[in-house]
């Protein structure tokens, strides 16, 4: 099948997915879908895509494969018609292909299943190593771009779903690469961190593999697999996909968006994140479909750091759609086309980079690339959510962005790893030593450069304990490991815990500054992040701002009149884009399901540093000359209202 003037993935913006994840007891499948409902999906939405289901989790497909697995109750080929309408609109058609994850599979296969560390045959997750991926998975992505001339597959279950692999085929490999014979089962056995590395490389060959031969023969058909190369697997990226992509959670999604898309957007390939278009507990019978509103600022999340948006609604059993949730996304679609030009492929500019380490990440997880369940990341995550709090600039960067790059950004906050390799050590102490600001939080953090900070340690870390910050005339409470240290005379402090909710004299230092060579390292104490990731205080956040103003006094930005808002700033061409997102909600509250009202945010101060007086500034998407004031190099800008989502185009 021809189609016309079609944009890939990789240029493609908006998106709509759905999925039902047919098994064996679905109904009349395909019976329901007509022309007419997928005509009245893209006349409501007008996606450059649509993402629909073929096979899910279960392994059935649900259209008539002749190559896999069809469930047993298909009433009509319903991607057949998927193809056949979005073709007519110019409409991209990806399709939901279930990847390592594969249950039919392996109840008919079951010598292709990951083998666990207790020699028990997995019933949903095949093995990398094994023979699924040439005998099912590839020929029937072949079939899909061959037979159906779908556009792409969007392979979901994929990196998330692998663990250890204690398979024939993996321990006869296993042995070969590394001469290790003794098999690590359990993650304090010695070479556990080294077979967890063999596995890890299985995936990227297995994904390198299946890419490679669907492109040998489609080379315009594209490829993602659901999180790779995202904060699940932080690493360059290494297989010929077409684009990257995931899908955050169904509750606290504004926060997983302002994160997982930090993690995509140095990447430099292609993005996008998928919100789930309904809220509740996962796993939980009866939930609700979000409001316009509620994805609104998902969405500003995402298209303020650059990236193309999609949404998730569910199929019926049979595979149709509820007509009614189009007029949902409808008016999201139209929020994100009017800042299209304004966001998407948009680049940082470099203010702070956060270090999100692959190495430390990679020794912590016990897992081999899914955070779920897990709390490696927790620290993290709260110390972004407390720099974005106080309308800091942040990007997440990992060290393959950061090795050839460092200089160009003013700040780099390393938050609480425990591990960091010696090389890269090395490469950020050249950085402070040629002028950058360096600064490191967290007890085992500052152990590794301790020879480095003007400080003498005094006793061992004290772990998970009750300390009060004070600063500004203000205590805060915080639990976490503490170390502590006496100033030399290189070094100054900034903040002291106490043991109690008031001053006193029995302190301890909290923060330490000291210069390195040209630059500055500066070096906290204590542990915060997990406790204002589920704890968060004006006193920590205003504390930490603080600290980085201290090595950072002259920001690009600086917004007042509200700490609700998230600011990015971007180019895209030799325009300067300053984003606004307004983060009113309860959005960290899990009792909370659904939003129907974000209040509006104002005034706002808003300084820009610019080397020269600009020639207009415009907010948009609305196309309003801003009134402004230029002295000394700033831009001074009052704000009256942000809604959910403003930029300032500075030309």
């Amino acid at each position: 099948m021809k189609l016309n003037n079609k944009l890939k993935r990789d240029k493609r913006f908006l998106g709509i997915h759905f999925d039902f994840h047919a098994n064996s007891t679905c109904e009349n499948i395909g019976g329901a879908t007509t022309e007419q409902m997928i005509e009245d999906i893209i006349t409501k939405v007008k996606p450059d895509y649509i993402q629909c289901d073929c096979k899910g989790h279960p392994g059935f497909s649900s259209y008539p494969t002749k190559v896999g697995n069809p469930a047993p109750h298909i009433a009509k080929d319903a991607l057949s018609v998927w193809r056949e309408v979005t073709a007519r609109h110019n409409v991209g058609l990806y399709m939901h292909y279930s990847g390592v994850w594969d249950t039919e599979a392996l109840r008919k296969n079951p010598e292709w299943a990951r083998i666990d560390e207790n020699g028990e045959q997995e019933l949903n997750n095949t093995s990398v190593f094994g023979p699924y991926v040439d005998e099912l998975l590839i020929p029937q992505i072949k079939e899909l771009a061959g037979e159906y001339g779908v556009d792409g597959v969007w392979i979901d279950g994929d990196c998330w779903a692998c663990g250890q692999d204690y398979s024939q085929y993996a321990l006869k490999q296993f042995k070969i690469e590394t001469a290790i014979n003794t098999i690590p089962k359990n993650p304090d056995d010695p070479h556990f961190y080294e077979f967890s590395q063999f596995c890890r490389e299985g995936f990227r060959k297995y994904l390198r593999h299946y890419v490679d031969e669907i492109h040998k023969d489609y080379p315009n058909f594209q490829v993602a697999s659901n999180w790779a190369f995202s904060s699940f697997m932080p690493e360059p990226i290494s297989a010929d996909v077409d684009f990257i992509s995931g899908d955050y959670p169904l509750l606290n999604s504004v926060n997983s968006a302002r994160f997982e898309g930090r993690c995509l957007v140095n990447q430099a390939k292609s993005w996008d994140l998928m919100a789930w278009a309904f809220a509740g507990r996962f796993g939980e019978a009866g939930a609700s479909t979000k409001t316009a509103v509620q994805i609104k600022q998902e969405a500003a999340v995402v298209l303020s750091l650059g990236g193309g948006f999609q949404a998730y609604f569910t199929q019926r059993e049979d595979g149709s759609v509820r007509g009614w949730q189009m007029e949902v996304m409808g008016e999201v679609a139209k929020f994100c086309r009017e800042r299209q030009n304004y966001c998407h492929e948009a680049t940082p500019i470099p203010q702070i980079a956060l270090l999100y380490s692959s190495y430390a990440y990679y020794k912590q997880n016990k897992r081999l690339f899914s955070t779920w369940q897990s709390d490696i990341l927790d620290p993290m995550k709260g110390i972004l959510n407390c720099l974005l709090d106080g309308q800091n600039c942040v990007e997440v960067v990992m060290e393959h962005h950061l090795f050839e790059g460092l200089q160009k950004y003013p700040m780099i906050i390393i938050p609480e790893w425990a591990y960091l390799e010696e090389k890269f050590k090395e490469k950020l102490l050249s950085y402070a030593e040629n002028g950058g600001n360096l600064l490191l939080i967290g007890a085992q953090c500052a152990k590794i450069f301790e020879s480095q900070l003007g400080v003498t340690f005094v006793g061992e870390i004290e772990k998970n304990i009750p300390k009060w910050l004070e600063h500004n005339n203000w205590l805060s409470g915080n639990v976490g490991d503490v170390q502590k240290v006496s100033l030399n005379e290189d070094a100054y402090e900034f903040g002291r815990l106490h043991s109690d909710n008031e001053e006193g004299e029995n302190y301890i230092t909290a923060a330490s500054i000291s210069k390195y060579g040209k630059g500055k390292i500066a070096t906290m104490y204590f542990n915060m992040g997990c406790r204002y990731l589920n704890g968060a205080t004006s006193g920590m956040r205003n504390y930490l701002s603080d600290l980085v103003r201290e090595l950072n006094p002259e920001p690009l930005v600086e917004v007042k009149g509200s700490h609700f808002i998230d600011v990015t700033v971007n180019t895209i061409g030799d325009k300067i884009m300053v984003n606004l997102v307004n983060m009113s909600g309860h959005h960290s509250n899990d009792d909370v399901y659904i939003i129907d009202e974000i209040p509006c945010l104002g005034p706002l101060d808003i300084q820009i540093r610019l080397h020269k007086e600009p020639d207009k500034i415009l907010l948009q998407p609305v196309g309003t000359p801003l009134d402004y004031k230029y002295s000394d190099r700033k831009v001074n800008i009052r704000l009256d209202k942000l809604e959910i989502h403003s930029v300032i185009v500075i030309e």
